[in-house]
């Protein structure tokens, strides 16, 4: 067969229905500043898909030091990788200061999360090691496992139990293989809204020889007393051996970051790939970033604003008979039942006649027969915004329970 023939028949889960959904549901077009209010297709929308958590985008002064950044070093500056000759003093102050805001030794700068990961667990791990995940692991966790040519056992998401079981499994194969266990988990996972059990799987480590990696791209600036993390909310931020967090969250930029020990984080520094091959981070970010890390330390407002709004969000959802699952974090997912041409019907009536933009899941990242809308509430949404949310999801629920998406679907034209 040739290869394209092959492509053309195989969409994948998402990409076969492209045809319809481009533009609405998949890639959509949001337009204007990077506020709770832009416009799609035309017109104004109440957003609750951005992960703009502190509300840094537009902050005023992370706008400056951007622009200053851009101005001063433009956009090319420094040129290749950090290794060769990329390398800058202000990569090295934001990795400093990374490393003493998340309680480790020293950390790395990454170009992309997604990418970071991949290449964190490919440069952790060789043939004769074992790594035991989480069930519920995100995409860059499972794409770095298949890199890996090792074993690997898969935990039955926060279940201490099922992890203790696959830990038992994994040491009687590195007793014969002379390798090592490297566990992995989230300290927020970015679905559901759960935060992963760090604590207690630190306490396993009392039972079994193994290493923790987390992934706490959506914990790192919102969880903890300091915003340090869910290593920090949870009291366990010697336990955990390899810290990642990432900037496209809480920071509002891009890139990424690990931490650990001196040696560890060296060991990475000059074995990651994806790092190694790789330009540098342009240098208005690294700039950019160092403003809004300054801002993460020093405004407690900010994240006291982004939990006031998720707080009075969840508890009017919860109040009004609504489904949020298992959230303990800002993350805030409503679970209703329907099928998919029902989730679509409701999704485009919130869009069309509310005005309100939110992101739909369905089968097959949720079990059929659910539908998720998933909220991300910031820092710059307004108690309004709440108010004006929380009808509006009375209103659509009831219009789903009495059938009403089954008989009206909705045009994009």
């Amino acid at each position: 067969m040739d290869i394209f023939d092959k492509v053309a028949q195989r969409m994948g889960p998402i990409g076969q229905h492209q045809k319809w959904s481009h533009g609405y549901f998949s890639f959509p077009k949001l337009e204007g500043e990077i506020a709770p209010h832009m416009n799609f297709r035309g017109k104004e929308h109440l957003v609750w898909s951005l992960n703009n958590y502190l509300g840094l985008a537009n902050h005023p002064e992370v706008r400056e030091a951007d622009m200053k950044g851009a101005t001063e070093f433009g956009m090319a500056y420094p040129m290749g990788a950090r290794m060769m000759s990329g390398n800058s003093k202000y990569h090295e102050q934001l990795e400093q200061e990374l490393a003493a805001f998340v309680g480790k030794p020293d950390a790395f700068l990454l170009n992309y999360g997604y990418q970071g990961m991949v290449s964190i667990i490919d440069a952790l791990v060789d043939r004769n090691d074992v790594i035991v995940y989480d069930a519920e692991s995100h995409a860059c966790i499972i794409d770095g496992l298949r890199l890996h040519m090792g074993k690997r056992f898969v935990y039955q998401h926060n279940d201490i139990d099922s992890a203790r079981k696959q830990l038992e499994r994994a040491s009687k194969l590195v007793e014969q293989s002379g390798g090592g266990i490297l566990l992995i988990t989230e300290g927020v996972f970015g679905m559901s809204g759960a935060q992963g059990k760090l604590k207690e799987l630190v306490d396993l480590k009392k039972e079994f020889n193994f290493r923790l990696l987390i992934d706490d791209a959506h914990g790192f600036g919102t969880m903890g007393p300091t915003g340090a993390g869910t290593h920090e909310e949870q009291d366990c931020i010697d336990g955990v051996d390899v810290y990642f967090g990432t900037f496209a969250k809480s920071m509002a930029g891009i890139g990424a970051f690990v931490a650990s020990t001196e040696e560890i984080t060296n060991f990475l520094r000059y074995n990651m790939r994806s790092q190694t091959f790789a330009k540098a981070l342009p240098m208005p970010m690294v700039i950019g970033l160092l403003k809004r890390l300054e801002l993460l330390k020093n405004s407690p407002e900010l994240r006291a604003n982004l939990w006031k709004v998720a707080t009075t969000l969840q508890n009017g959802l919860k109040e009004r008979g609504f489904d949020l699952g298992v959230t303990n974090t800002m993350v805030t997912p409503v679970f209703l039942k329907g099928e998919l041409l029902e989730a679509t019907a409701l999704t485009m009536d919130l869009r069309e006649n509310y005005g309100i933009f939110c992101s739909i899941v369905v089968y097959p990242v949720i079990p059929k027969g659910l539908i998720e809308l998933r909220l991300i509430p910031t820092a710059v949404h307004t108690m309004e915004d709440v108010q004006r949310t929380l009808d509006a999801f009375s209103e659509v629920s009831e219009k789903l329970k009495s059938g009403y998406y089954k008989e009206n679907q909705f045009s994009m034209a």
